[in-house]
């Protein structure tokens, strides 16, 4: 079995306890800013932990990757240093967009190209 990369133990934890049968984890990292716990992705889909409904509610949102139309790197900065001069990405599916940013550049980095395999890919 390949390691998983991951920040917290017990995200890992959430993201197993809900696998599909036969689905794999390949990595869950903890997210910074408002709104979003943490991001999972598995061989089928991308999982999101939404912390910005009323009352302190929180919802596991499933993306397959057949659902996602685009994914984005996000930057404040001009791209002349390099492509992944920030740590966030958007996750583009539908009308809707999940905005998630990591601590470290190279957590969205393998973010994006995890998520660019599986679209390009499916």
């Amino acid at each position: 079995m390949t390691k998983i990369a991951y920040d917290r133990k017990e995200q890992l934890q959430q993201i197993e306890s809900g696998l599909l049968p036969g689905e794999q984890i390949i990595a869950v990292y903890d997210a910074i800013g408002a709104g979003t716990g943490f991001l999972g992705l598995t061989d089928k889909r991308v999982i999101v932990q939404d912390k910005s409904f009323v009352g302190k509610r929180v919802a596991l949102t499933s993306i397959p990757y057949d659902k996602v139309s685009a994914v984005s790197v996000v930057s404040n900065r001009s791209f002349a240093g390099s492509f992944f001069s920030s740590g966030a990405i958007a996750i583009h599916v539908g009308t809707h967009t999940y905005e998630v940013e990591f601590r470290g550049d190279d957590k969205a980095h393998h973010v994006h190209n995890v998520i660019l395999h599986f679209i390009t890919t499916g």
